[in-house]
């Protein structure tokens, strides 16, 4: 099979970057966008050292005009996109009211409600409005986006994040209806509890709490979403879309 052309946003760490490293490793060519990188040359290195070819982008998948220019670059460097991961998403946890005593004590703010929903709703509508086009020329295409299992369950203190990942759930189902007629095909993935950097520097308390939750008795691996991103995009999944994968250890929620 020839090579693939992956756009990763979110990409520079976590999920994002074993996603790009996975794509890499088939000896795909893998641009990575994210609003920053620790140190992007390494990046790049690292999915060459893998077996492809990367490129870093500072990208605002918030800014419609960044986002066309991002994807015009793709295209001028590589021809095509072939694949969009839809992987960038910020936090910003609070519950809707902290109550105690008879008193409200705190509220989730409207700014951190409009900063998930931004990032995490529309940024990827941006993205994949701005690449459906090139993958309907170019006669087909994956694209794939990050769900949770917060998004399928909701989740305490989540209000934005878990309302974000639902609807990415409603829009992937919509969009496979609509682009499935040009070989496009969009699925979604709903990671469970993932061993980040991010959530790994969480309590030892709070991880254990995430572990007695999940049946396979671990947290997941960035590398365990990056493989059902993989698959998802190869053609042995070619009759695969509108679906929802959840990729979570058989997380039981609330028990």
């Amino acid at each position: 099979m020839k090579e693939k052309i992956v756009v990763v946003t979110g990409g520079a760490a976590g999920i994002g970057r074993a996603t790009a490293r996975r794509f890499a490793q088939s000896g795909d060519r893998v641009a990575v966008w994210d609003v920053k990188a620790a140190d992007p040359d390494a990046l790049v290195a690292e999915l060459a050292a893998a077996g492809g070819e990367g490129s870093f982008q500072t990208v605002d998948v918030t800014d419609a005009a960044a986002v066309e220019t991002a994807v015009a670059a793709v295209v001028e460097r590589w021809g095509r996109v072939d694949v969009l991961v839809n992987n960038a998403g910020i936090l910003r946890d609070h519950q809707l009211v902290k109550w105690k005593d008879g008193q409200n004590l705190a509220e989730m703010t409207e700014r951190d409600f409009d900063a998930v929903v931004a990032v995490n709703l529309k940024g990827v509508f941006l993205c994949t409005r701005a690449v459906a086009p090139l993958m309907i020329e170019s006669g087909g295409g994956s694209i794939l986006n990050a769900s949770s299992v917060v998004g399928l369950y909701g989740n305490f203190g989540q209000t934005n994040y878990a309302a974000t990942k639902a609807g990415v759930i409603s829009m992937t189902k919509t969009w496979a209806r609509e682009l499935g007629r040009y070989n496009v095909r969009v699925n979604a993935v709903a990671p469970g509890f993932i061993a980040t950097e991010m959530v790994t520097a969480m309590p030892e308390k709070v991880l254990q709490g995430m572990v007695s939750h999940t049946p396979l008795g671990r947290m997941g691996r960035p590398e365990d979403v990056a493989e059902a991103y993989f698959w998802l995009a190869s053609d042995v999944a070619g009759f695969i879309t509108g679906t929802v994968l959840s990729v979570d250890g058989g997380l039981v929620v609330g028990t």
